[in-house]
């Protein structure tokens, strides 16, 4: 097939195709007219990088996969260099979580402390002469 047909099959543009070629990920066949020809192979390798680009990984971390398909193995992640790529990602995702779930737990405490300024304020304008709620914003009154 011609690099418009298998973009449009792959869900990409001839440019990426091109881009990926020139990035060693995708064959550089050409034909006698000089035009790229790809086949259902290849199909099979755009999806393997697209897939795992949907997942978060860069485009030269799918490398691996790519070349565990040109070897020949039905799946992509059959090989060993795809198990540490899938390693060092999880570790990566890891640690993203847990900075995460740091900043939400801040973010939870603020609004803990804000809920309770606010009701500590409210209860104080209760009292006779007690003072007026106020708006953090520019000090405006309610």
């Amino acid at each position: 097939m011609r690099i418009g047909e298998l973009a449009a099959r792959a869900g990409t543009t001839p440019r990426t195709l091109r881009y990926y070629e020139a990035r060693g990920l995708l064959p550089a066949r050409r034909d006698e007219h000089g035009h790229r020809t790809y086949d259902e192979g290849d199909l099979r390798l755009l999806r393997q990088i697209r897939t795992l680009q949907d997942f978060g990984f860069g485009l030269e971390e799918t490398r691996p996969f790519v070349e565990c398909l040109r070897a020949g193995h039905p799946q992509g992640d059959s090989c060993p260099a795809s198990l540490v790529v899938y390693r060092r990602k999880l570790e990566e995702l890891d640690a993203l979580v847990g900075q995460l779930t740091a900043v939400r737990e801040r973010v939870a405490a603020q609004l803990a402390r804000a809920e309770r300024a606010r009701d500590e304020l409210a209860a104080e304008s209760l009292v006779p002469g007690g003072p007026e709620p106020g708006c953090e914003l520019g000090g405006l009154t309610r």
